[in-house]
């Protein structure tokens, strides 16, 4: 056999042993890549996304689109050649295996976990709305989980409305713990609560829950420190002066906030918000209307431009990022809060984009 031609076939050999090696040997790596976005304006699955009962609403137009981002599970055992391809696909992102699942965590729990953070986005979301709009929400501080073998479990139950803790009033969540701690394990706290089911009922028919009954709870030492504990988690619940549903199946996280939020605002403002333009974004909101970031921006830039999207509402905290590889057709605008993107759509619809709030690298 001619040398050249032993050379070429030792070479092609090589590669190909190489190319195998790529696909069977795996890498501790993730990919994220642009997920579909929404309009929250608009339907999924045959429903309307925001659905509200017992309040007028008007007539909406344009995009207020959520954004999504597309992660491979836990499970999923990515090959070098992925990893290398993910490093050169623009439209794709290859990260450390942990940060998306850190501690080991399963795909089941890290669904739970971004069901649970997505349920509470829309909670805050329709709060956040309705205080833009000046419409009264009352909020309460309840016992949102109880730890199985806890000095609490039986005791104390979730839903269970906690106005006092040894005779202070409690205003917010983490005045229980604030309480709890001025104890040593052993001794007892007293619970000033209104029982779940009563708050349920008050609930449903639009009340405040009233009725209290006091709980005496024994602490004991936390497992990492010498803090007392009685094993709850206290959060905090809202009743609403009208029905507000949001209807989105296969999403998670709670990065969606702030466009439920301004979805809900349009439907319940008689001027249309977009004034027809497609606008998307991004960003968690919590219940006074403050915007905070969110992770996987870039992937979320492309898919809003893909859809369309020819502005997009960036959390402050994003920004230098999102500015640095920006899609074109695509304007970013800074929001730090509810209050910023209602101004900001102000100056879309009425054309005076040269005045948005802008993001920058620096």
């Amino acid at each position: 056999m001619p040398r050249r031609t032993a050379t070429m076939l030792a070479s092609t050999l090589v590669f190909i042993a190489l190319l195998c090696a790529g696909v069977f040997f795996k890498v501790p790596y993730a990919e994220m890549s642009p997920g579909p976005t929404v309009n929250t304006l608009g339907s999924a699955d045959g429903e309307p996304v925001l659905a509200v009962s017992g309040r007028k609403t008007f007539p909406t137009t344009g995009h207020l689109n959520m954004t999504t981002v597309r992660v491979t599970g836990a499970d999923y055992e990515m090959s070098l050649v992925e990893a290398l391809y993910g490093w050169v696909a623009h439209d794709n992102v290859v990260v450390p295996h942990d940060t998306l699942y850190p501690d080991g965590k399963t795909e089941e729990q890290s669904t739970q976990e971004n069901a649970e953070e997505f349920s509470q986005s829309q909670e805050s979301a329709k709060v956040a709305a309705l205080r833009e709009l000046k419409i009264p929400v009352s909020s309460r501080v309840v016992v949102s989980t109880v730890v199985k073998g806890s000095p609490s479990e039986g005791r104390l139950h979730a839903g269970d409305v906690i106005r006092a803790v040894d005779g202070t009033e409690i205003k917010e969540p983490g005045d229980v713990a604030e309480q709890v701690v001025k104890h040593k394990p052993g001794e007892e706290v007293v619970f000033t609560v209104v029982p779940a089911k009563a708050a349920a009922a008050a609930e449903k028919a639009g009340k405040e829950p009233r009725g209290t009954q006091k709980v005496t709870i024994t602490t004991v030492k936390a497992e990492d420190d010498d803090r007392a504990i009685v094993g709850i988690q206290a959060g905090t619940d809202h009743t609403f002066p009208f029905t507000i549903d949001i209807n989105l199946a296969d999403v998670g996280g709670p990065s969606a906030g702030l466009m439920f939020a301004l979805g809900i605002v349009d439907k319940l403002t008689a001027e249309d918000l977009t004034g027809g333009e497609f606008v998307a974004g991004t960003g968690t909101i919590d219940d006074s209307g403050r915007v905070g970031p969110i992770g996987g921006i870039e992937m979320k830039l492309v898919g809003a431009r893909n859809a369309g999207a020819e502005f997009f509402l960036t959390p402050g905290g994003n920004c230098a990022s999102a500015a640095s590889d920006t899609p074109d057709g695509l304007t970013l605008v800074k929001v730090e809060t509810i209050a910023d993107a209602t101004k900001s759509l102000a100056k879309i619809r009425s054309g005076d984009t040269e005045a948005l709030p802008s993001c920058s690298t620096g």
